[in-house]
């Protein structure tokens, strides 16, 4: 298989997942932070990895253990791609704090990859190999966040068969992003789903499935207070926040100062508010989450932002 051109860089954005009761299976692109990757046709037969960038030293440079040299690996195999490929990451989504950092990696690496060949492969082709990029930071193929970083707005996941749909959001939906200055573990993903529990109550289900289900109607109608009255996890959320310090404070601090509604941001540690844009004060918010941090004496960067579309080629030589 040739090339189509001698190099390619694409962008991803960053993204949130589960948005409450969606585990596994709802995310929505986020325009806070965005992953550049570059490949460059070489005249070795090898897969050269290179990063920088704001977050560039905490991710590693082995293809195997990157989750945008594992997508590229993996791509490679499958369309027998026999040129050497240098991969340069530049890295600008913080890595390892719910906010899909390895997913906008892997996803900016497959669109890449895509045009440098000419595939034209389907969104669930795309996914799928981004989604095996994943392994190499969350120990497994997740598909939430690669599907956001890769269609843009909010999307629905099937795995089995695996099939994506991607809907636009409305444009008033607005964010606020506490991110905690702490320590993570580097399989945090794995972390977070250890305590996880084994069963749940048909009540809590019934709850879950009815919460999921509004947020997809509100996405659809573009209605923001549809979607933010449902974002309310009974069985994951409640497992989950204990490990993060002050969650209870952020989120009624949150809340207090006006947010729609409060949630974990994928796996965590970071928090993620909702807003209508124009309706409630997002400083005041930031702010608020800012204080419940501290509270734990957990110190937190906070922004503000709206959604974005998926991964885009910016440029190709």
């Amino acid at each position: 298989m040739n090339a189509k051109h001698k190099s390619i860089v694409a962008s991803a954005p960053s993204s949130t997942a589960n948005l409450g009761p969606g585990f596994d299976v709802f995310g929505l692109a986020l325009n806070a932070f965005y992953d550049k990757v570059e490949l460059e046709i070489t005249q070795t037969r090898s897969l050269q990895i290179e990063v920088d960038g704001e977050y560039g030293n905490t991710i590693p440079l082995q293809a195997e253990a990157n989750s945008a040299g594992l997508a590229i690996s993996k791509m490679r195999e499958e369309y027998h791609a026999a040129d050497g490929l240098k991969v340069k990451v530049h890295k600008e989504v913080p890595a390892g704090f719910g906010l899909g950092s390895s997913a906008a990696s892997a996803a900016a690496a497959v669109k890449a990859f895509d045009a440098l060949y000419g595939l034209n492969l389907d969104n669930n082709s795309l996914v799928k190999f981004a989604a095996m990029g994943e392994i190499a930071s969350a120990g497994s193929m997740h598909y939430d966040n690669v599907s956001a970083s890769l269609l843009g707005g909010f999307v629905i996941v099937r795995t089995n068969p695996l099939n994506v749909v991607s809907i636009e959001p409305p444009k008033d939906l607005m964010l606020c992003i506490a991110i905690p200055k702490m320590d993570v573990p580097k399989k945090k993903t794995e972390v977070a789903r250890s305590v996880l529990p084994e069963n749940v109550s048909l009540k809590h289900v019934v709850s879950n499935v009815a919460n999921a289900g509004m947020i997809v109607a509100g996405f659809m109608r573009k209605d923001v207070d549809l979607i933010t009255g449902a974002i309310n996890d009974v069985i994951v959320e409640p497992a989950r926040a204990h490990l993060i310090p002050g969650y209870d404070e952020v989120k009624k601090n949150a809340l207090n100062a006006g947010a729609l509604a409060v949630t974990i941001s994928g796996a965590g540690p970071s928090m993620i508010a909702f807003m209508k844009e124009g309706k409630q004060d997002q400083k005041k918010i930031c702010k608020a989450m800012e204080d419940g941090f501290r509270s734990a004496n957990i110190q937190c960067r906070t922004l503000h932002c709206g959604t974005s579309k998926g991964a885009t080629v910016l440029q190709s030589n």
